[in-house]
């Protein structure tokens, strides 16, 4: 062991739980020396030596029953931490979230990390999905990953000093002197936008010819966002391309920890600002899995009905938009004025359209309004007409047709590989949906298919798109004819201020009441995360608590940013026009890749 190393704990005892049985297939392997740590969720923690790291990840890559995908990596600046209750000694930990489709499970794997020597392995090696993520971990917290291909910033700018994610960084822009932005300066940040090919590992040319360059973006229609891809071009063959992300980054993880565990959920619903309530879920199910807070029936059918309704909506631009880059404009138009339609009824429900923000801790923001059922009847008897006419006329239309099948096209090897979950994995034959693999909110109890294609091409995963749309009308009729009566919200101290009534007579009750309001709720000590299909595949919030009225760390895990690295796999050898249509086609936007 290096001197920088740190020591690991004394094994702990293997729970009997069918997701820990990897422990001891992890032991008969590498001996005793594991610590599994105690969190909320079902599926161990483990902590491993630095140096054997590498090691063990190949082991859970290639095990019987493999842990197939990197589903997040990152790292916590633990240094502020004061209950750690046992964890082995730690100033920055790297961990890396694996998933299992045989398994059905995960694993987290953590390395402790001394602050004077951040050095760690490289795991793109393994999967390549690692590239951003440790370029990720470099940029926020400082972590050097040896022997990865490129390591540089990916979400700030070159010149930028310091790591936001660690805790000397500020988290306040009052904390900072007020940005100014004279003609020096400008110059100074153009020069930095400068393309250089050798910066990017990009040759310029061969012994025959010179290569062309082109930059895509960062303001582009067809790149759906504020997104740059640079490709380096032989005719109009792409040669190579590189992906270049940052322009949408606001630091959400960052504001995590200096918002309440309330006030953070606005924040929720903007990471992917199609996603709304659904993008709530997998937040506030992880701050009621640190709190012990169990869900009325009522609530879970709510947050399941308005959930799909935001997926409807989603699904609908996907396609809309995605027809009016291969070319056809009128549907997008038919088919934002169906959104309209569920806008409507989701403003009438919420009180707002695109951010309601109306999960809440416990439940939601309030019960179900007067003539909601004549709303969402509306939309279920209007909607199946509609989805007719869309696919005879535009998704069955040859010119569409032609355009996107074998376009863009990956195998269900590569999307592991690169991390892909929701419809781009669906569209290459492997049915993982987490609405049906690991049910929340009462999933388990809904009549649906998860619908799946083959041949992992761009029409594949428009006609995915297309059959999950029917599938939600399904799912939203379900919830009409049996919401279950009862309460909106968990009867819960973390969750609900006292009644008004009490607060007028019990001092004790009008000071609980005040700090909870002002202050906001003090979770227990721990750490939790769940998983919950959002509109664009599978998202988590990692969430570490501190006992304290904040969270100490929340890592936002989502679909899309591992969606966009699969790029250079995907397009290298084919048009540019095949570009757009990758673009079009894998539904990402940028907000949810850079947070």
């Amino acid at each position: 062991m290096a001197e920088t190393d740190i020591a690991m704990p004394e094994s702990t005892p293997v729970d009997s739980r069918p997701a820990f049985a990897i422990i001891e297939e992890l032991k008969t392997k590498f001996g005793e020396n594991f610590y599994v740590q105690a969190t909320f969720e079902d599926f161990p923690t483990v902590w491993v030596e630095r140096a054997r790291v590498q090691e063990v990840l190949m082991f859970l890559r290639t095990v019987s029953r493999p842990y197939v995908m990197l589903f997040d990596l990152s790292a916590v600046d633990e240094r502020l931490r004061t209950h750690r209750d046992g964890l082995p000694a730690s100033d920055f930990t790297v961990f890396y979230h694996l998933l299992s489709l045989e398994r059905n499970t995960d694993i987290r794997i953590k390395v402790a990390l001394n602050e004077s020597d951040l050095n760690i392995p490289t795991a793109t090696n393994i999967w390549p999905n690692a590239n951003w993520y440790e370029r990720e971990a470099y940029d926020m917290f400082g972590i050097n990953f040896e022997g990865h291909p490129m390591l540089r910033r990916i979400l700030l700018p070159t010149y930028w000093e310091g790591h936001p994610l660690r805790k000397e960084y500020s988290a306040r822009a009052t904390e900072y002197t007020p940005y100014m932005q004279n003609q020096a300066k400008q110059d100074f940040e153009q020069e930095h936008l400068r393309f250089v090919p050798e910066d990017w590992g990009l040759k310029r040319g061969n012994a025959d010819e010179d290569f062309m360059f082109l930059n895509l973006g960062p303001n582009h229609p067809s790149a759906h966002g504020a997104f740059r891809v640079i490709l380096q071009l032989d005719g109009e063959e792409v040669k190579d391309c590189v992906p270049d992300i940052g322009y949408h980054h606001r630091g959400v993880e960052k504001m995590a920890e200096r918002q309440t565990w309330h006030s953070f959920i606005p924040y929720t619903d903007r990471v992917d600002y199609l996603g709304g309530c659904a993008q709530n879920m997998p937040y506030v199910m992880g701050v009621e899995q640190l709190a012990g807070i169990t869900i009325p029936d009522r609530a879970q059918c709510i947050r399941v009905m308005m959930s799909e309704l935001f997926r409807i909506n989603n699904h609908l631009l996907y396609i809309g938009t995605a027809i009016q880059d291969a070319g056809g404009m009128t549907p997008v138009f038919y088919m934002f004025a169906d959104r309209q339609k569920i806008y409507d009824a989701i403003e009438a429900i919420t009180g707002y359209r695109m951010h309601p923000a109306w999960f809440r801790i416990g439940g939601t923001a309030h019960d179900l309004p007067n003539n909601w059922q004549h709303l969402i009847r509306e939309i279920l008897d209007w909607m199946p007409k509609r989805m007719n006419e869309y696919y005879t006329a535009a998704l069955k239309n040859s010119v569409f047709v032609g355009r996107t099948r074998n376009v863009a096209q990956y195998d269900a090897k590569s999307a592991l590989a690169w991390g892909v979950t929701g419809t781009g994995l669906r569209a290459t034959g492997i049915d993982f949906d987490v609405r049906k693999y690991r049910p929340y909110s009462g999933y388990e109890n809904y009549d649906f298919d998860v619908p799946v294609e083959y041949e992992g091409d761009a029409y594949a995963r428009v006609i995915v798109h297309f059959r999950e749309i029917e599938q939600s009308l399904k799912i939203i009729k379900q919830c009409l004819d049996n919401m279950p009566s009862g309460a909106y919200k968990a009867d819960h101290p973390l969750a609900v201020p006292p009644p008004k009534d009490k607060t007028l007579q019990d001092i004790e009750t009008l000071i609980t009441h005040f700090l909870s309001v002002s202050w906001g709720p003090v979770m227990p000590a721990g750490e939790a995360s769940v998983m919950a299909e959002v509109v664009k595949g599978a998202s988590t919030y990692y969430l570490t608590s501190d006992k304290s009225t904040m969270s100490y760390r929340t890592r936002i895990r989502t679909p899309t940013f591992t969606h966009l690295q699969q790029m250079p796999s995907v397009i290298n050898g084919s048009l540019v026009s095949d570009l757009i249509i990758y673009l079009a086609t894998i539904d990402v936007v940028m907000a949810d890749v850079d947070r």
